[in-house]
C-alpha cells in the first residue's frame, strides 16, 4: 500500500504543463483548489474538474500514478461520503434502517463532496508530478517575494526550503516505511490480522524506527548543508531566472477566465 502513494514525486516529461513557469503554475493550481471549493453545484464542479482532467491529459503523466494517490486516500472519500449521504434529510427518502436516513438528496451530496474530494487530489498531484523540487521552491519564494519588504525576507527563503525537503523526503519515508515493515514480516510479525487496536500495537515496531531514521537523516542533512557553508538566503543568487512567455500569459488568461465563470453557474444555474 506504501507504494501507492505519489505524491511528492516529480515526473519527468516533455509536455505543455512541465514548461509552464513554476510561478503561474503554483498561482494557478491555487486558483484551481480555491475554486473547487467555490463551485456550488454539479455543472460548476465539472467544469472545474474538466479542466483539471484536461490538464492531465496533455502532462503526459501516466494516468496510472494519479489513481494511485486516489487508491490511497479511498478510505476517507468513502467515509466523507457515507457521512454525507447518512446525514443529510433533503430529497425522497430511499431507505430507512434504525436511526440511518438514505435520500436522494444524501445521495447527490455524497457523490458531490467525493468528486470534489478527487479534484483537489488530482489538481494538488498535478502540480507535483509536473514540476521539479527546485523549481518549485524557487516559485514559492518568488512567489512570497513581496514578504521581504516588512522584513520577512529570510523567513521566506527559509519556509520554502523546508517546504521543497518535506517534498523530496515523501518518496524517501515510504520507500524505509517499506523496508522496515517488510523486515518486520520477516520476523513474524503480523501487521493485517486482528482488531483494530492490535494493528495500532503493530504499528509500533515500524513507527519506532522509521521516527529514529528520519531524526538521523534530518541531522546528516543539517551537517551537509553547514559544510557547504548554507546560511539562509541573504546574499544568494539564482543560476536559473524565471521568464513569462507568451505561451504562459495565455495559459494563465484561460484558466482564469474558466475559473471566473464558476460564480455566474453557482448564481444561475
Amino acid at each position: 500500500m506504501m507504494k501507492d502513494i505519489t505524491f511528492g514525486q516529480y515526473f519527468p516529461a516533455d509536455s505543455i504543463v512541465h514548461r509552464f513557469d513554476p510561478r503561474a503554475k503554483l498561482l494557478l493550481s491555487l486558483l484551481l483548489m480555491i475554486f473547487i471549493f467555490v463551485a456550488g453545484n454539479f455543472w460548476a464542479l465539472f467544469l472545474i474538474g474538466g479542466t483539471v482532467l484536461t490538464l492531465m491529459m496533455i502532462s503526459k503523466v501516466p494516468v496510472r500514478l494519479y489513481l494511485r494517490n486516489v487508491k490511497s486516500i479511498f478510505p476517507i472519500i468513502l467515509f466523507t461520503s457515507l457521512l454525507n449521504a447518512l446525514y443529510t434529510s433533503s430529497g425522497t427518502v430511499l431507505l430507512k434502517w434504525w436511526i440511518f436516513t438514505v435520500t436522494t438528496g444524501g445521495l447527490t451530496r455524497a457523490a458531490f463532496m467525493s468528486l470534489r474530494i478527487l479534484f483537489l487530489i488530482f489538481s494538488s498531484a498535478l502540480l507535483t508530478y509536473t514540476t521539479t523540487p527546485n523549481d518549485l521552491t524557487d516559485a514559492i519564494e518568488r512567489v512570497l517575494k513581496p514578504l521581504k519588504f516588512i522584513g520577512l525576507g529570510n523567513a521566506v527563503h527559509t519556509m520554502a526550503m523546508m517546504m521543497t525537503i518535506a517534498l523530496r523526503f515523501i518518496p524517501t519515508l515510504i520507500e524505509e516505511t517499506e523496508k522496515i515493515m517488510n523486515a518486520q514480516k520477516a520476523r513474524g510479525a503480523d501487521l493485517e490480522s486482528g482488531n483494530l487496536m492490535h494493528r495500532i500495537k503493530a504499528m509500533l515496531p515500524i513507527l519506532i524506527p522509521l521516527l529514529i531514521s528520519s531524526v538521523r537523516r534530518a541531522y546528516e542533512l543539517a551537517e551537509a548543508m553547514e559544510c557547504r557553508c548554507y546560511h539562509g538566503g541573504k546574499g544568494r543568487k539564482r543560476m536559473k531566472q524565471m521568464k513569462l512567455s507568451r505561451a504562459d500569459y495565455i495559459g494563465s488568461a484561460v484558466l482564469v477566465v474558466l475559473c471566473a465563470c464558476v460564480i455566474p453557474i453557482n448564481l444561475f444555474l
